[in-house]
């Protein structure tokens, strides 16, 4: 699934006297649609660029004023047979796509309900299935013309109306094939009725083929109604990246703290962030100390201490004390506002995925329909000169034969089993495009916090000086850090609390912006903090000062404690890797799938958690808007790129990916704006997505080969007059058939 970029996401840069803009389309029934509409807006005199995406339901187009208005775009794609609108005025467009989901289910309800007396009564013509009890009526050609026909021209519209877009436009897709295959179907059962009707002693009803055309309608609606539900979510990213934007803002105005919209903060203003309150703009601290939270947006989960003069991110939390904060960037201009604009830009550059079935059928379409014309021509002109209805039954049997259900078939089935099966291990497709996309991957970016770690500080190392009790020692630590509100500390604490070790009162507690805490518990003056805080307390921390700095090379945040102003230890606290992050990375490998991590963290921590996962390459000090950028250089570089994580700042990069993968875990804003979530948290879901998807590919290629064979094999009997139609109608059945139980097998793989 490779990404198209517009020139101005980068590379060549657009005219300045070019105009852009996103147009919302209407209409578009496939693929092939999206790359008809395309073409014909590139062909336009003045359009620089048209890029029609198919998932997004949009188009973008850079054209020059001078020579193309707008409205002249607009009208190019009505004359396609499509509807456009700028989408700045689809306001209600989620409303909008609820509605037409709406009404795709009603159609399939309906549908459905009508093709179940026509399925049962096909049933019962079997031998094998002669037990059967059919009633009376459903044997009626009467009956079976009056449920049939709603289903061909009411439910069935839409696929007529789609195919006279795309022969009108000179090619064809699958809505060429579900219309003339069901019309087939459909208009010679209605021959065989009328000619029942007119002769008491022909046994039409055995040879009806009305429940062909209704069932494959109606199975077709259900693999559209499950497309449309999928594409349907692909705006929530945007919409909770919107949601995490602080409402109002507490703003100091003429001596006055006054709340206002979020949108009303002017560059320069003060405002005043209370604990537990989200930072409502990007800005620099003007007075005051906190720990800031900013895991939403950096996905590192240690939170950082501000002080004045210390930068801020608008949407991210402040976590214990009170911020005045001097707005700096607002509106569209903060950090959360642009990484919106890219996820934006990264979903709709993204091309459509070019059908396989609709690649066939763009030839297979053509050529049926001639072989059809041929054969009738031959007959009743050369081998039985003058038998209209046996020329007739000839060419409707090379029609029935060529029926695309077992095309039609091909693809969804095998899709819709094999992410049925993922779904059951926990790795959730949010489409079958990605399902398909998959197999292709050469290169898996790993992003460290929460997706090869847990995300969360855990106490790691504990050293303390022999001359303490180790148990005491540790019960006067937890005491002293249970009354911080910084989450080292809380990571202290509860690894202490793991080892069953009880907390005394504390007599006296202080914190220490930025250096650490200060306590009396028990009589006892604890110091716990950084090398600075004991240097400033007097406290000679030389002993282990290696051992700290050793830890810190690994990738830990070590702190020195000190009792009665003597060292007396140090603790280390770290974010783990996940059990299974070793194990995953070496299936990746093994697959011949290069791994490589990126994280926001400094070189020294990322190198050690690489090596502690086994990954080999990594990317660290990357800056939450710059991991997109890092996976456009990979795939400049040739490469097809999973994105996987877990935190806001991975959702550009996730939708910038071939493939993007989301820890499920981590944020709904991750998941939503992924293609897979693993629901279980375990990356060795990676490599069972990926091996999930080389196993449908392969299964759809032999649906595909089957389904043609049939057809290979079948229209040349047919078209020799050795093929009765009724005959053709049980090999297309049977070819049906076999794609269905070839794609049921994906339900029984296992890793």
């Amino acid at each position: 699934m490779g990404e198209r970029a517009m020139p101005h996401a980068g590379g060549e840069q657009l005219n300045p006297d070019v105009e852009q803009m996103t147009l919302a389309i209407e209409g578009m029934t496939c693929a092939a649609c999206a790359n008809r509409i395309e073409k014909g807006l590139n062909k336009l005199p003045g359009m620089q660029q048209a890029t029609v995406n198919f998932a997004m339901e949009t188009a973008h187009v850079a054209f020059a004023p001078s020579g193309l208005t707008i409205d002249q775009v607009v009208n190019k794609v009505e004359q396609l047979g499509y509807h456009a609108k700028p989408k700045a005025e689809q306001e209600d467009s989620g409303d909008a796509r609820q509605a037409a989901i709406r009404k795709q289910q009603l159609m399939f309800a309906i549908s459905a309900l009508l093709s179940l007396p026509l399925l049962w009564a096909m049933a019962g013509h079997f031998s094998f299935t002669s037990w059967l009890w059919v009633p009376e009526l459903f044997m009626n050609p009467w009956f079976q013309l009056a449920l049939a026909t709603p289903v061909q021209f009411a439910v069935g519209a839409r696929f007529y109306s789609g195919a006279y877009k795309a022969l009108r436009s000179r090619s064809a897709n699958m809505d060429v094939l579900v219309a003339l295959g069901t019309s087939a179907a459909y208009f010679y059962s209605l021959y065989l009725t009328l000619e029942a009707a007119s002769n008491p002693h022909h046994h039409g009803g055995v040879e009806m083929y009305y429940e062909t055309s209704a069932v494959l309608i109606t199975l077709i609606l259900l693999g559209k109604l499950f497309e449309s539900l999928a594409k349907g979510r692909s705006s929530e990213a945007i919409k909770k990246l919107m949601g995490l934007q602080a409402k109002t803002a507490r703003v100091l105005r003429d001596g006055q703290e006054v709340d206002i919209p979020v949108e009303q903060v002017l560059a320069g203003d003060m405002c005043l962030v209370r604990p537990g309150e989200k930072i409502p703009v990007d800005g620099v601290v003007f007075e005051g100390a906190s720990a800031v939270d900013e895991s939403m947006l950096t996905g590192e989960s240690i939170p950082v201490d501000k002080r004045a003069g210390d930068s801020v991110i608008g949407a991210t939390l402040n976590k214990n004390g009170v911020l005045t904060v001097q707005a700096t960037k607002v509106g569209k201009a903060t950090a959360l506002a642009q990484i919106i604009r890219v996820v934006e830009e990264a979903q709709g550059s993204k091309a459509p995925i070019q059908r396989v079935a609709d690649a066939i059928s763009g030839i297979f379409v053509p050529i049926v329909v001639a072989i059809a014309a041929a054969v009738f021509l031959l007959w009743y002109f050369g081998i039985d000169a003058g038998n209209l209805s046996g020329a007739l039954e000839k060419a409707i049997a090379v029609l029935v034969i060529a029926c695309p259900c077992a095309l039609g078939l091909a693809t969804p089935t095998s899709i819709m089993a094999g992410s049925g099966r993922a779904a059951e291990l926990g790795i959730l497709f949010k489409g079958g495009e990605h399902l398909e996309s998959a197999h292709r991957l050469t290169t898996v970016v790993l992003d460290k916090t929460g997706t090869i770690t847990h995300g969360k500080p855990v106490l790691t190392n504990v050293k303390l000086e022999n001359r303490w009790e180790a148990g005491e020692l540790l019960s006067w630590i937890g005491a002293a850090e249970r009354n911080s509100e910084h989450p080292l500390a809380e990571a202290i604490v509860e690894g202490i609390k793991e080892r069953g070790i009880a907390l005394p009162a504390v007599e006296h507690f202080e914190a220490i912006p930025g250096h650490g805490v200060r306590a009396k518990v028990e009589g006892h003056d604890l110091l716990i903090g950084t090398r600075k805080l004991m240097t400033e307390e007097g406290v000679d921390a030389s002993a282990l000062l290696a051992d700290m700095t050793g830890l810190e090379e690994a990738g830990r945040t070590a702190m020195l404690v000190a009792v009665d102003g003597r060292l007396a230890g140090l603790l280390a606290v770290a974010d783990t890797i996940r059990e299974t992050s070793r194990e995953a990375v070496s299936r990746l490998k093994a697959m011949g799938i290069e791994v490589v991590m990126i994280t926001g963290d400094n070189e020294r921590t990322a190198r050690a958690i690489a090596m502690e996962a086994g990954v080999d390459r990594v990317l660290a000090e990357v800056l939450p808007e710059g991991k997109a950028a890092e996976v456009k250089k990979l795939q400049q570089s040739g490469a097809v790129v999973a994105m996987v994580g877990d935190g806001i700042n991975d959702a550009p990069a996730l939708a910038t990916a071939d493939v993007g993968i989301a820890i499920g875990g981590g944020t709904d804003v991750a998941i939503e704006a992924a293609d897979v979530t693993l629901m279980r948290g375990d990356l060795n879901g990676i490599a069972d997505a990926i091996l999930m998807s080389r196993k449908t590919m392969a299964n759809i290629k032999q649906n595909l080969f089957w389904a043609l064979a049939y057809n290979v094999i079948g229209i040349p009997i047919a078209a020799s007059g050795f093929l009765a139609p009724w005959l053709a109608g049980a090999a297309m059945a049977l070819s049906s058939v076999s794609v269905v139980l070839n794609a049921l097998r994906l339900q029984r793989v296992k890793f």
